[in-house]
């Protein structure tokens, strides 16, 4: 209430609602007409007049009434008139009643008059005052008032409010420690300075979203013990000329009269982008205020005790001064957690949940690899959600694997109306890829096989990763892309047509081919080259004007090669089907009669024939979550492309074949580090088309337009 008082705003209504009542006691009697004295006298003449009303103020008469009908050109038989002081006037009044017969009231003027005329006149001119003064003084305030463009929007944090510290940050122990230092450093300088040691003046947090580098930062606010400003990015920017600048100002003198604190910027790349991005280096509002920032950070004048921490999930953008020693010293990648972080994230997640016994978190984090720690939440609070729509008071392993599913690939369907026919494609397109992955010596062991829709995938493998892999050779890869090929080939074969099922694992496998052509030289052809520049976005100004480093000869063999490589392979995988066939149909048929099968189940179908662990139709979903092989690893194939592609155990966050990834500082990749192929998903998540549902009516030019893609 008080937030709302303060605000301008409120005096506006105030004032409106003022002169409303103002104008409704002034103006609520009916519309009237001032006629002179001789034309009321005519009309009493006239006999015209229906009714007087006399009030006497002492001075004058104040004579209203109502013609019998109106006057020549006017709209309202309602009159009203002052007639001066006179006997004769009243005794004229007083004939022409009697002669025609209408009533006269005599009054004495009441008093309110005089009040009413005032509040008419004084009042609205005292509220126009007030509000002017209350306006101007909110121009002259501090943050957030009107026309305070100039000002910092910084939020100080308030530890009244919850408190977050490094206990509730898991699966990100090296990160916490990189954090600690700074907060110890602040509490207790000259342990440091004793040593000759001097405090980073910026921490960069740097990593995919959802890996916690925000709750890192509230962690380090909550333990610091120090002013600890925060603010966005994009609140430095708007669409006045310089007021970025200013408030990058107002955000370090601020800054300066409490140091020692520390001072947070999420989304540092909303406004740390790369200089120079426009046509023909054009200068804007942006990079001014980075201008601004990066004298503020390491200028000509010091700011000692302010400590800066930043995050942003595409350090390759940001520009090269900002990154540099003396600004940003410190940059700390926050990636995905491994096995044993996810376990962590997981017993903080489930502090508040009620869970039974069968929920082993050791088993979720071996299912979930890949995952932020922001998946894992939504993981668990799905599990709670189903749960509570079960009328369950605890929160049992059944809820977790339809949990599991559920953010892979999206809400189970099964009222979706799906034809025998599609069933069928379905089924065997999910087999190919079940009998690739498993006789494939290299290829990612399937771990869980369904054709029951979810979201708008027909159907899914789920499979697992026979070792951990760090890196992966080029039999490892080819055998990958045969794999992505087995649904394809399968439906070629054993249904005797092709559908549009197989565009994401088409999008995939040309994904990789290239990259193993133009950027990891496995071409024997083309020989160990790298061709072609990696950019995750293009700049304008920036990258429009750079040349291809490679000829169009180059080009036309890159194109022939990856035709090779994907011919080879699908030829190599139709071979192994055929081999397999009667595998593919046992699978195929299995799954339109149970609808899903785990690992354990396609072991024994494949080995003895026969299948242990029969899981009815409409049964739960997700298996007991054993992980004997490996960890799993899920991609998207089939012609939905869900949001999970790139889980996989690498320890550089996953970025897109050609991209720099975004734990690279400057805009640089290593080999490793900006591996396509590694980090790009090991196994299959693939919906041979179902009944597309009415959101997938549009037509994709990409894939035939007869299936859904995302």
């Amino acid at each position: 209430m008080n937030r709302f008082i303060r605000n301008s705003g409120f005096y506006l209504i105030l004032f409106l609602v003022v002169v409303g009542i103002v104008q409704f006691l002034n103006g609520g009697q009916e519309a009237t007409v001032t006629p002179k004295y001789s034309d009321l006298r005519q009309e009493l003449k006239d006999n015209n007049v229906a009714d007087l009303t006399v009030k006497f103020d002492g001075y004058a008469y104040l004579v209203t009434g109502k013609y019998k009908e109106a006057v020549e050109n006017d709209k309202t038989k309602n009159f009203s008139l002052y007639v001066p002081f006179d006997e004769n006037v009243v005794k004229e009044i007083m004939a022409y009643s009697d002669q025609n017969g209408f009533s006269v009231e005599w009054k004495k003027m009441q008093g309110e008059s005089i009040w009413l005329t005032f509040l008419t006149s004084i009042v609205p001119l005292a509220i126009m005052f007030i509000l002017f003064f209350f306006l101007f003084n909110q121009a002259q305030g501090g943050g957030g008032k009107v026309m305070n463009f100039g000002k910092s929007r910084a939020r100080l944090y308030n530890e009244e409010k919850k408190k977050v510290t490094f206990e509730d940050v898991a699966g990100a122990d090296e990160e916490k420690q990189e954090l600690v230092e700074v907060v110890e450093f602040l509490k207790d300088p000259r342990k440091f300075s004793a040593v000759g040691a001097r405090i980073p003046k910026g921490v960069l947090l740097v990593g995919p979203p959802g890996t916690g580098k925000t709750l890192l930062a509230r962690a380090v606010a909550g333990e610091a013990g120090v002013p600890f400003f925060s603010i966005s990015g994009s609140d430095f920017v708007e669409m006045f000329v310089g007021v970025g600048a200013s408030r990058v100002r107002d955000l370090f003198e601020n800054a300066k009269k409490n140091a020692p604190c520390i001072i947070f910027i999420d989304e540092i790349d909303a406004v740390g982008r790369q200089r120079g991005a426009g046509l023909g280096g054009g200068h804007d509002e942006r990079e001014q205020t980075l201008n601004q920032l990066l004298v503020e950070m390491d200028g000509f004048g010091g700011n000692e005790g302010i400590i800066i921490v930043a995050a942003t999930n595409r350090a390759d953008i940001l520009d090269p001064a900002l990154l540099r020693p003396g600004r940003f010293d410190r940059q700390i990648t926050v990636d995905r957690p491994d096995v044993k972080g996810r376990e962590a994230v997981l017993r903080v997640h489930a502090r508040n949940k009620p869970l039974t016994k069968d929920v082993k978190l050791d088993v979720i984090a071996k299912r979930t690899t890949g995952f932020t720690g922001a998946d894992l939440e939504n993981l668990l609070n799905e599990a709670a959600l189903l749960a509570a729509r079960r009328n369950r008071k605890d929160i049992s392993m059944p809820e977790v694997d339809d949990a599991i599913d559920r953010v892979i690939v999206g809400t189970e369907k099964r009222s979706r109306v799906i034809s025998d026919r599609e069933k069928r494609i379905v089924a065997y397109h999910e087999a190919g890829h079940t009998i690739v992955g498993y006789f494939l010596e290299h290829a990612d062991m399937v771990h869980k096989v369904t054709i029951i829709p979810r979201g708008r995938a027909g159907g899914y493998v789920i499979m697992l990763p026979k070792e951990d892999r760090m890196l992966a050779t080029k039999n490892e890869l080819l055998d990958r892309v045969t794999g992505l090929l087995g649904g394809r080939v399968s439906e070629e074969l054993f249904i005797g047509e092709i559908g549009t099922g197989a565009y994401s694992d088409f999008q995939q496998a040309t994904n990789i081919v290239r990259s193993m052509i133009i950027e990891y030289g496995m071409s024997e052809k083309l020989g160990p080259m790298q061709f072609g520049t990696s950019q995750g976005q293009v700049f304008l100004g920036r990258d429009i004007g750079h040349e291809q480093n490679y000829s169009d000869q180059i080009a036309y063999e890159i194109d022939q090669e990856m035709h090779r490589f994907i011919s080879e392979s699908y030829e190599r995988c139709k071979q192994l089907l055929t081999e397999h066939a009667k595998e593919v149909h046992l699978i195929a048929e299995t799954l339109l009669e149970v609808e899903t099968l785990e690992l354990e189940q396609i072991k024994s179908l494949i080995e003895t024939g026969k299948l242990d662990g029969l899981k009815k139709e409409g049964g739960e979903e997700g298996g007991n979550g054993s992980s004997e092989s490996g960890e799993p690893t899920i991609d998207n194939v089939g012609d939905v492309r869900v949001r999970i592609q790139g889980k996989t155990e690498d320890p550089a966050p996953t970025a897109p074949v050609g991209d720099i990834p975004n734990d690279v500082p400057g805009g640089t990749a290593s080999d490793r580090t900006n591996d396509p192929v590694v980090d790009a998903p090991q196994g299959t998540v693939s919906d041979t088309p179902g009944q597309a549902d009415s959101a997938d009516e549009g037509k994709d030019p990409n894939n035939g337009g007869g299936t859904p893609t995302v």
